[in-house]
């Protein structure tokens, strides 16, 4: 068994309504409560990364599911939504929705089409974070399967 440790490191110097810094490799950012949360809005927040973790880890998987099967696109975006309930005072990361859209070369046959839908849907079953998640964050998926023309 091979396990991969990944660290990040975070100063956060003042209180509820303030800003911090987290490191992590790559990603070095501010982070803050978002305004919607009636803070400053400053950088990025645990929402939007919860958000980020899982749609590049979803689309990254998409790909690479579409890249061992061969099947050829043309063009592979996505928009993901995240929604948190605030209820009575609890704040509830609710709802993950990802709308991938796959565009397929002008030849792609049915069987391909067909076949872009599994994966789509293979992948949100398979990404690393939508396992990590499962039983607590509803991960729905909306699809939408191109030819070029």
């Amino acid at each position: 068994m091979a396990e991969h440790s990944f660290y990040l490191k975070a100063n956060w110097p003042g209180l509820r309504n303030d800003v911090g810094h987290i490191e992590s490799g790559n990603l070095k950012t501010e982070v803050s409560i978002p305004p919607e949360m009636d803070g400053p809005g400053v950088g990025t927040n645990p929402d939007e990364m919860l958000l980020g973790a899982a749609a590049t880890c979803y689309i990254i998987t998409l790909a690479a599911m579409m890249e061992r099967s061969k099947l050829e696109k043309e063009e592979l975006t996505m928009e993901s939504e995240g929604i948190v309930d605030v209820t009575g005072g609890v704040i509830t990361y609710k709802t993950i929705i990802h709308r991938p859209k796959i565009v397929l070369k002008a030849n792609a046959s049915d069987r391909d089409i067909s076949l872009a839908q599994r994966l789509a849907e293979k992948a949100e079953k398979s990404c690393m974070i939508s396992r990590a998640i499962k039983g607590n964050v509803e991960v729905r998926l909306e699809a939408s399967i191109q030819t070029i023309t």
